[in-house]
């Protein structure tokens, strides 16, 4: 399961982050950040899913 959720966090960061954590606040942010630009999107979500 963890190798799904690292494989959504790089292409869809959105539902990496929903995936684990489910629509929560955590969910938004990276929406937000991902619709603003990509990249971050991608950090926040792996920071997420794998660092806290």
């Amino acid at each position: 399961m963890q190798i799904i959720i690292f494989i959504a966090s790089i292409l869809l960061p959105p539902l990496g982050v929903a995936l684990k954590h489910g629509l929560d606040r955590d969910f938004w942010i990276n929406l937000i950040l991902t619709i603003i630009l990509f990249v971050p999107g991608v950090v926040h979500a792996i920071y997420v899913n794998f660092v806290r």
